[in-house]
């Protein structure tokens, strides 16, 4: 009936996979697992190779590096069940009954239901604290006020959903390697997919240093003007869109982003060494680096 699917990149996903395939059993939940590893060709899959020997457990390494879009994808049909279960590697659920409370509401009217997302206090450190503080002010929302905004609080770090209607969505976005959730969450709105949020959270365990993280966004970012002016972006109310296109109606985005950048050293001292980084200043150096894209 459920099929587990983790994508990952060089993570040992072991504990992961043992604990839900453990946890799906003293439920009397009839699932598989499969992970697949995107070719990172890590000491770690020496690890993630037990996966094949746990009950209903698959552990594949791909020969090439594909992006997480296409590797869901490929994990997708490779899933022999109806429902499926997108966990990213880095998690870790944040109750034993996280698979029933998924499960109790398998349903056609819920084809797609995001669990969200939380952080532990005790896996803060400095080199983090800009990833660990991003993720804790701005992902951390609870089920109640995702579900006011449905297709714009979207995590895909914990989601369930049909088989049929997945393929067909996520096919859409396959040519951005490095997707991003907001336009996955924008391609379900436009394609009239009703989305359901509850509080069934993993917790984020693999928390990116400052320096990685930083750079993931600008990857996100790149993607994200690749498609500015897809409908699918253009119907979204992504804060740094609607402030880019009143500086460009301005004239001034060019100017905005040459001054972010006069500006990198003290502001890239703020999120990279600060114990307490200023997400304001992150929004600024984001839109500034947005700006400068061509």
């Amino acid at each position: 009936m459920l099929s587990i699917l983790i994508p990952t990149y060089n993570y040992n996903v072991y504990p992961l996979a043992s604990k839900l395939l453990e946890d799906a059993r003293r439920l009397g939940i009839p699932c598989e697992l499969i992970c697949m590893d995107d070719g990172s060709d890590s000491v770690l899959n020496t690890a993630n190779e037990q996966i094949n020997t746990l009950p209903n457990g698959t552990f594949i390494i791909s020969k090439k590096n594909n992006g997480r879009t296409l590797t869901r994808q490929l994990l997708a049909k490779q899933a022999n069940n109806d429902w499926l279960l997108f966990l990213d590697a880095d998690v870790m659920p944040k109750n034993d009954t996280f698979l029933k409370k998924y499960m109790d509401l398998i349903s056609d009217s819920n084809p797609i239901i995001f669990g969200g997302i939380a952080y532990n206090e005790k896996d803060y450190q400095l080199e983090n604290s800009l990833r660990f503080k991003f993720g804790s002010k701005r992902e951390v929302v609870s089920a109640q006020n995702r579900n006011k905004l449905p297709y714009r609080v979207v995590c895909s770090a914990n989601f369930l959903t049909k088989k049929a209607m997945f393929l067909d969505i996520n096919a859409l976005n396959l040519n951005h390697a490095y997707g991003m959730d907001y336009i996955f969450g924008m391609t379900l709105k436009t394609q009239l997919i009703p989305v359901k949020h509850i509080d069934n959270e993993v917790y984020h365990l693999g928390i990116d240093e400052n320096h990685s993280f930083i750079a993931k966004t600008k990857r996100g970012l790149q993607t994200l003007h690749s498609r500015n002016n897809d409908m699918i972006i253009l119907n979204n109310q992504i804060n740094l869109l609607k402030y880019y296109r009143l500086l460009k109606k301005l004239r001034l985005h060019n100017c905005f982003g040459q001054f972010m950048l006069y500006l990198d050293k003290p502001v890239m001292s703020n999120l990279v060494n600060s114990k307490n980084p200023s997400l304001f200043l992150f929004d600024l150096y984001r839109l500034g680096y947005f700006c400068r894209l061509k």
